[in-house]
């Protein structure tokens, strides 16, 4: 039903008579794997879709229902592995509070580095902006993880479409200004539940106030090259506050209730859109 809906939301984009055009900014890992699953019954609906990846990742490769296009980076397959290794570890290591949110600092720095390269490598490569300004696509479908593909959305000018799990900081809730208090919404990585005793309410509100600047830090880079690039001041929150639709790969069964706008699906069920059966 959740891979139905996020589906129809994306279809209702294009024309259905002629089929509309996709551009596609992934992010890698497990978050393309799922959205591979979307690009696949696009393409059944006759959408042409043309994939933008750097030529080093773990996961983009060639396929039948889209068009692939790649671009250098300077970067190995063997060190974008092991820079990806680390972070997946320290992320699911047991550590205390304090401890986690300095581990996961320092982690983010190197992991938002390589990315600003990535993207960097992209906006700067004119032949294939030419291509992609020559297309005329009908929207981008993208991961605000890296806001990449939302710069190329404004500087072509068309409706982006996010497709995420979550933003680090709740930039995503910033961004679609939804109510975020925290007395009332646990911030991650406290572990805490939507019913918080009074010093927990006071780890929500303290680490809500570090956000800015741990997400400040990581985000500035991709500030700075999207107001270069488009020519004008923009925030992260500003360049994320354009999305047309966000498609959240979450629901309420796991995660606390928290306000949303009209503009969010749900569209959780989509992780299970492949299930393989256990052996007894």
């Amino acid at each position: 039903y959740f891979v139905s809906v996020g589906v129809l939301v994306l279809l209702s984009l294009f024309c259905l008579a002629d089929g509309g055009k996709l551009l596609v900014v992934p992010m890698d890992g497990s978050h393309w794997l799922s959205m591979r699953s979307v690009l696949v019954a696009l393409s059944q609906k006759e959408h042409k879709i043309v994939v933008v990846a750097p030529g080093v990742n773990l996961n983009v490769k060639a396929s039948e229902y889209y068009t692939l296009k790649t671009y250098p980076v300077p970067l190995t397959r063997e060190e974008l592995g092991a820079r990806m290794h680390s972070f997946a570890n320290d992320l699911f290591e047991r550590r205390p509070f304090l401890q986690r949110i300095i581990t996961l600092y320092e982690k983010v720095h190197v992991i938002s580095d390589l990315y600003f390269s990535s993207c960097a490598a992209l906006l700067h490569n004119k032949d294939l902006m030419q291509y992609l300004e020559e297309s005329k696509f009908d929207a981008v479908l993208t991961d605000p993880v890296v806001p990449c593909g939302q710069i190329l959305a404004l500087h072509l000018l068309i409706p982006s479409i996010f497709f995420l799990r979550g933003l680090p900081c709740s930039f995503d809730l910033q961004a679609a200004q939804c109510p975020d208090p925290p007395s009332y919404v646990p911030r991650t990585f406290t572990g805490n539940s939507d019913h918080m005793t009074f010093i927990q309410r006071m780890e929500n509100l303290f680490l809500k106030s570090t956000e800015s600047f741990l997400c400040s830090f990581a985000y500035l880079p991709f500030e700075l090259l999207a107001s270069d690039f488009l020519q004008r001041p923009v925030t992260m929150t500003e360049l994320l506050s354009h999305g047309s639709i966000w498609l959240k790969r979450m629901d309420f069964v796991f995660e606390y209730p928290m306000p949303l706008m009209p503009n969010i699906v749900f569209i959780g069920g989509i992780n299970c859109g492949k299930k393989k059966l256990l052996s007894q």
